[in-house]
């Protein structure tokens, strides 16, 4: 898996990890959420708002 690819809130992680929220233009919030394998991302504070795997686990 990339670490680029965007994810939507709702969808499943693939990976553990801190995801960070994406503006709907691309720009970085300087926000994250940390989600386990197989858990429905959390909705995002705006519309529009997206996510990508910044750090993913290490174990």
């Amino acid at each position: 898996m990339s670490k680029d690819k965007i994810f939507k809130p709702g969808e499943r992680a693939l990976k553990s990890g801190q995801y960070e929220i994406e503006g709907p233009r691309g720009g970085w919030t300087g926000k994250e959420r940390t989600v386990t394998k197989g858990e429905p991302l959390p909705p995002t504070p705006k519309s529009g708002q997206r996510y990508r795997l910044a750090d993913p686990t290490k174990h």
